[in-house]
């Protein structure tokens, strides 16, 4: 009898080490960004500064990491992690089904389309809103047609988060608005890596200026609250965020001498942001920056 506790006790923790190592597997297939190979707060020494309390730096197209700053550092993320919202709206697909825009999604402040309730949209243009002008509306009539409530939806949300390596994330709502939820910058780099590969959405973050049309004819002028679209063509990307907890937020994308980079920076300030983010996408197109060959996977 002994031994056949035994035997069954062994056969569990074999188990148990192979479903581990199928986990990690998984993990680094979804996320193959790199992690730096220097612990230190901030790496490497020869980078640009930069203002941003939490920040990282990967090759988009290998996500090795070429630069960070406190990157594992839990912080509010803002709008940024709208990234994720229009990640799991764009895969669901369907992207000119309408939606019913109900009275909760309207409750949001502040950045709104100004969405009333009975009005109908596609898809495809609430998802646009929230890309080009971040609006919380948008982002909120889009939860809940995916998931039926807000708080279904960021249900979705964590468990995607979890499944793509970003773990030490937790998100309370679609939009980023005040509430009890956090990230870090490399969990941030990693849900932007892989919305970096979604052509519906790449299309729409690098667009400066597009054009909403509500129910009643009446057409919403929006303008991209990312500066850096107009600083240069090298620049295609992503997303800004504040609140007053989290600061200045903003991942941006673009190819700089053949290399292809998406920068995550957390708790910024106006003034600073958009140049931080211009110095040190600059700097690493040029020869030699990274600091050498990264190790392991983000």
């Amino acid at each position: 009898m002994k031994a056949c506790l035994l035997l069954v006790l062994l056969l569990f923790l074999a188990g148990c080490a192979t479903s581990t190592r199928e986990v990690r597997r998984a993990s680094a297939a979804t996320s193959p960004v790199a992690a730096a190979p220097s612990h230190a707060p901030i790496w490497p020494a020869n980078a640009p500064s930069l203002t941003a309390q939490s920040a990282i730096l990967i090759d988009a197209r290998s996500g090795k990491v070429l630069f960070q700053k406190n990157a594992d550092a839990r912080r509010v993320p803002a709008s940024t992690q709208k990234l994720l919202t229009a990640l799991l709206v764009s895969r669901r697909g369907n992207l000119d089904t309408l939606v019913t825009v109900a009275p909760e999604d309207t409750r949001v402040e502040p950045t709104r389309l100004g969405l009333r309730p009975g009005e109908r949209h596609a898809r495809r243009d609430l998802l646009q809103s929230i890309m080009v002008k971040s609006s919380n509306d948008a982002c909120a009539a889009l939860a809940r047609d995916h998931s039926g409530t807000e708080a279904a939806f960021t249900s979705q949300m964590n468990r995607a988060a979890w499944s793509l390596g970003a773990r030490n994330s937790y998100f309370a709502n679609s939009h980023g608005l005040p509430a009890s939820q956090f990230s870090t910058a490399r969990d941030i780099a990693r849900i932007a890596f892989l919305t970096y590969r979604d052509p519906t959405l790449r299309h729409m973050m690098q667009q400066r200026t597009v054009f909403f049309r509500h129910n009643t004819g009446q057409v919403t002028r929006l303008e991209t609250t990312n500066k850096l679209l107009a600083r240069s063509s090298a620049y295609n990307g992503m997303k800004t965020g504040y609140t007053h907890a989290a600061g200045r937020c903003l991942v941006s994308s673009g190819r700089f001498n053949g290399r292809e980079v998406i920068l995550v920076q957390l708790g910024s300030k106006t003034r600073y942001i958009f140049d931080d983010a211009e110095r040190l996408m600059a700097w690493s197109g040029r020869s030699g920056s990274g600091g050498g060959s990264s190790s392991g996977t983000f």
